[in-house]
């Protein structure tokens, strides 16, 4: 017991930025506010379809909510926001501009978060083809910001096209290779997400391929429970099926119950290593209102569905064909520095976890001595480092092949100001 509580006392002493849970919810709201000649004012009206929503986001309680299917119009967006997010004297929802540069789509992406802990920085179109792909760069509230030090978030949002056979994978696999593209070209070192509806229906499709093992392995995107396969009607997959909700239909929702794994929330392997503040928490994905129980059923047949409350399994079946997929993320805010001094450098790239060689890069205001320590969990230092930064981007490499398979802390010092801040390093 005293050994656990020293590795408490010390990891705390370590590792010591505040931290918080994002939790980020994707769904495919069936042609919402966007009436056709098969989704109605009568089969899929969008005042129902509030309630539905707002049962949903009360059992969820998301702070990134990232939408596909829902109608161009700006009145529509902003009434989903009155009518199901800011509601029951809830305030802290906000929605993010509008942009749009595809005109042939009725249907568009948005996302809303929760402005008490996140801001929006930006939102660009990574490409038009078919649908717009879009991208929202968010930030993180910390208590540094007012210092200019923050964590950044992208949400990559996609509706890529549906329907099976090799002309509609050939239209996936061009808006997947568009997308990659854009942030190929605009070099993201960051935290991103990739979400959506991606109408996959095996890991082998050339657009899924092109997201799991682009040749740049900055912007590869990993799936955070890695149930790489052939998805589609594989009862071997049933916990992670997201469509269809529906067995028999009014003319609106797709039928065929729970047999395809259309949706998706990827992630970065800046989050997967933790390298950018910002890593998923095991165990938190799910498809709400999986049970893994409906293979080729309906959500509301037989078996029972007990893994969510009776009033969100109806909700869930009512508002559209497909179950919308969520997770957790940590964020680790930056270590507070007081009010009179500010740390003169920033860790640009990490890599992590590392092999015989920890490798990072420093981004610095001004030539400054940095001194570079690793840290058991124990709080036992087993390597030391004095490097000695320029002025802007300078990369390093510190030779680790002595130390032991494991966890470690490492804590990057500006002797001048006797300032640092810790990372978690992972040794393989």
């Amino acid at each position: 017991m005293r050994k656990f509580l020293l590795w408490i006392f010390l990891f705390s002493f370590f590792y010591s930025s505040a931290q918080d849970t994002l939790t980020v919810l994707q769904y495919n709201l069936l042609n919402y506010g966007n009436y056709t000649s098969y989704c109605t004012p009568t089969n899929n009206n969008y005042h129902d379809k509030d309630g539905y929503i707002r049962t949903i986001v009360n059992y969820v309680n998301p702070d990134i909510f990232t939408v596909c299917e829902m109608s161009s119009s700006t009145d529509m967006q902003q009434h989903l926001l009155n009518a199901a997010l800011d509601t029951l004297g809830v305030t802290k929802y906000k929605m993010a501009n509008f942009i749009s540069q595809n005109t042939s789509s009725d249907l568009v992406n948005m996302l809303y978060y929760n402005s008490e802990k996140l801001g929006l920085a930006g939102h660009t179109i990574a490409q038009n083809y078919i649908r717009d792909v879009d991208i929202y760069k968010l930030y993180f509230k910390s208590d540094n910001l007012s210092q200019g030090d923050t964590i950044f978030l992208y949400c990559v949002v996609a509706h890529l096209k549906a329907s099976s056979g090799s002309t509609y994978e050939a239209m996936r696999a061009t808006m997947a290779s568009n997308t990659m593209s854009y942030l190929e070209n605009h070099k993201p070192d960051n935290n991103y997400l990739l979400m959506g509806d991606f109408n996959i229906y095996s890991s082998s499709e050339a657009a899924f391929q092109d997201f799991i093992n682009y040749s740049d392995p900055i912007i590869r995107f990993y799936d955070p429970i890695n149930e790489i396969g052939d998805w589609h009607s594989n009862p071997a997959y049933a916990a992670f099926h997201t469509q269809s909700t529906h067995t028999t239909s009014s003319g609106c929702a797709s039928t065929g119950g729970m047999d395809d794994r259309f949706d998706f929330i990827m992630i970065s392997s800046n989050i997967k290593n933790d390298n950018k503040r910002v890593h998923y928490i095991p165990g938190t994905y799910q498809a709400v209102g999986q049970d893994g129980k409906h293979f080729n059923l309906s959500l509301l047949d037989a078996p029972a569905d007990k893994i969510v409350p009776p009033d969100v399994l109806n909700a869930l079946y009512n508002n559209s064909d497909h179950l919308p997929v969520t997770m957790k993320l940590q964020v680790d805010e930056p270590l507070g520095t007081n009010s009179e001094t500010t740390v003169d450098f920033d860790i640009f790239h990490f890599v992590n976890p590392v092999n015989n060689t920890f490798i990072f890069t420093v981004n610095s205001e001004k030539a400054l001595p940095l001194k570079v320590e690793i840290f058991s969990i124990l709080g036992q230092r087993a390597l030391m480092k004095q490097f000695y930064p320029a002025k802007g981007f300078s990369k390093f490499t510190m030779d680790v092949s002595g130390l032991p398979r494991g966890l470690y802390i490492v804590r990057f010092t500006d002797e001048n100001r006797h300032l640092s801040f810790t990372r978690k390093l992972l040794k393989n």
